[in-house]
């Protein structure tokens, strides 16, 4: 009924109000189910919250404000059922170093300009919505995002090996050198065994739980278990293995209104910063939701995702919220903890609204190696081995995309990684049609056939060539068609071309058939063209290059082009031909002399 209302211009209800679509779907099964996510989801932004806004350079509660208000409009107003908005590591990194040069960070000019990036930020993002610019996330392959994906997991698993074994790694470091300090710390015996007991336990529960339990949130189920576990550890061995790293006070505090500084000095300075966060968040969230997706089976509306993130940082510039987008961590526990509408982090903002209003004191004593314990299941559980080996078994260039974007992921950076993946699909993309198939085709040999086919087993005729080009003629192909042309039989002064297999034709390609065509009248002979699609043809037609190539030379289907072909051919040649593979050559020459080994009917 909803879908049948429509505003002005058609525009129907539920693209101005997209949670109209799913919200009368809604059920008890599907509220408990979100619920029991956003709980988790409201547990895990918590810390994530604080230390990614200490990353911004931004006040610590700033993080937690990210996560309220921005989260329910990216929600409600986005396409993915899973996408969990809010502060992020990357977006969080690129902000201090944008406005640290500007600003003294946590300092209230600081502040001032991170609400008018996000503003802008917001501004851009709904802008490239309604224009329908999600048309680019098409260019992101699913070999990327698996690759992507696989690496968001080893990079999670790997940021969380201090928490998860209480060794002491310095922050911000790369994945490999992650690995190097944890080995010596391991090496060393600098491993804190009350943090990896209670970490190990609380995987173990989980990993129970999901396995003999499975009506029950499991990680729910962990997190109070292996808070349960630590308190006890604590008390029976805290003496002689150390204190079990807590998680801290937070101050409770709703978000305080807010206003962008919308003055042409503060646009002036923010605009630039707006513009790399808009780039960075539509990569991370449209690359999280897309990865999801390709597990749930939902299809992401990638332009109503750049509109819902482009209304929550509009929303959040005046919630005291710096630039959010796309959580990996959020998003994979909200669909692992069994989400099953946006309702999700709707609850999840208003639980965490009630965790640092009333119970914030309780979190104080929640063990940090049980939240490593559970992101270390969200890594896992994106990183999809099935998948993985099916692209290695299916194509070594999808293989090659895929580890190419798994690597940059982990060597250089999560986000850049989309991006390396994209020009490593368009590379490979472009290299693949830089060299269309041309293969040898010859008349099909079955009585009033107008085709040509490649397995007639006929020879080559001594005068004109016959081929079928598959794939564009565009300027990446140029050199390859040219070249191919350049290796015939010089002797065969004739081309014919059949074309149903050209799709597309750019400049470079038509001058290039023009320059063919012009050095094959000047050996006498000429070339031809059959089946031409009417896009292609219109196109010379267009370019006048349809009169250089003479329009009597593109044949139309079911045309007797040898017929035709047959009487330009050079009659001495065809005299002293044996082959004569075509029904034209069996009984005449080209000037209609019937062959003198052939008997007279009379």
């Amino acid at each position: 009924m909803l879908r049948a209302v429509r505003f002005r211009y058609d525009i129907p209800v539920t693209r101005l109000l997209p949670f109209l679509a799913w919200l009368p779907k809604a059920s008890r099964h599907t509220l408990r189910a979100d619920a029991m996510a956003g709980l988790i989801g409201a547990v895990i932004v918590l810390p994530q919250g604080v230390a990614f806004a200490t990353l911004a350079g931004m006040p610590p509660e700033y993080g937690l404000y990210a996560a309220m208000v921005p989260a329910v409009v990216a929600a409600l107003f986005g396409s993915s059922f899973h996408l969990v908005s809010g502060p992020t590591n990357a977006l969080s990194i690129l902000l201090f170093a944008q406005l640290a040069p500007l600003a003294e960070p946590a300092s209230a000019e600081y502040v001032q300009l991170a609400l008018t990036v996000t503003f802008l930020t917001g501004a851009m993002q709904l802008t490239l919505g309604i224009a329908g610019m999600g048309v680019l996330v098409n260019f992101i392959s699913h070999s990327v995002i698996i690759g992507f994906t696989a690496a968001a997991g080893l990079l999670i698993i790997a940021s969380q090996l201090s928490n998860f074994f209480g060794a002491s790694i310095p922050r911000g470091s790369s994945f490999f050198e992650i690995l190097r300090v944890f080995v010596g710390r391991v090496a060393s015996g600098e491993i804190n065994w009350i943090v990896t007991s209670v970490a190990v336990f609380t995987i173990a529960i989980a990993i129970a739980t999901r396995r003999f339990y499975p009506k029950f949130p499991y990680m729910i189920v962990a997190v109070v278990a292996g808070s349960l576990f630590g308190a006890a550890m604590q008390w029976l061995f805290g003496r002689q293995l150390g204190e079990l790293p807590k998680l801290g006070a937070i101050s409770g505090a709703l978000p305080p209104l807010s206003a962008p500084d919308l003055s042409l000095e503060g646009i002036h300075h923010a605009l630039p910063i707006a513009l790399g966060m808009t780039i960075l968040g539509l990569t991370e969230a449209l690359s999280i939701a897309r990865a999801i997706a390709v597990r749930s089976g939902q299809r992401i509306d990638a332009n109503q995702e750049f509109i819902g993130q482009g209304l929550s940082n509009l929303a959040g510039s005046f919630f005291s919220a710096y630039p959010s987008s796309g959580s990996f961590n959020r998003s994979g526990v909200n669909y692992e903890a069994g989400a099953a509408t946006p309702l999700s982090p709707v609850i999840a903002a208003g639980l965490l609204i009630v965790f640092v209003l009333a119970v914030a004191p309780l979190f104080t004593h929640l063990p940090i190696a049980v939240m490593a314990a559970i992101l270390f299941l969200v890594g896992y559980g994106l990183i999809d081995v099935e998948h993985v080996r099916q692209v290695a078994r299916t194509s070594r260039r999808e293989g090659a995309i895929m580890l190419a974007t798994l690597l940059t992921g982990l060597l250089v950076d999560l986000e850049f990684a989309i991006i390396a993946g994209v020009l490593f699909s368009l590379i490979v993309y472009l290299h693949r049609t830089s060299q269309p198939l041309i293969m040898d085709v010859k008349p099909d040999p079955a009585p009033d056939s107008y085709h040509f086919t490649a397995d007639s087993g006929l020879p080559d005729c001594p005068q004109v060539k016959i081929v079928r080009v598959n794939g564009s003629l565009y300027f990446g192909a140029v050199d390859h068609v040219t070249r191919a042309f350049a290796n015939f039989d010089p002797q065969q002064k004739h081309l014919l071309m059949t074309a149903s297999g050209v799709n597309f034709i750019d400049v470079a390609g038509a001058e290039m058939l023009v320059a063919e065509a012009r050095r094959r009248r000047a050996l006498g002979g000429g070339l031809y063209f059959y089946r031409v699609k009417d896009e292609v043809r219109r196109l010379l037609e267009r370019g006048g290059y349809l009169t250089a190539l003479g329009p009597e030379n593109l044949f139309p289907v079911k045309h007797r082009v040898i017929a035709t072909l047959y009487p330009r051919f050079d009659v001495e040649i065809c005299r002293r031909c044996r082959l004569r593979i075509f029904a034209e050559c069996q009984e005449y020459l080209p000037d209609g002399q019937r062959r003198s080994d052939v008997p007279s009917r009379s």
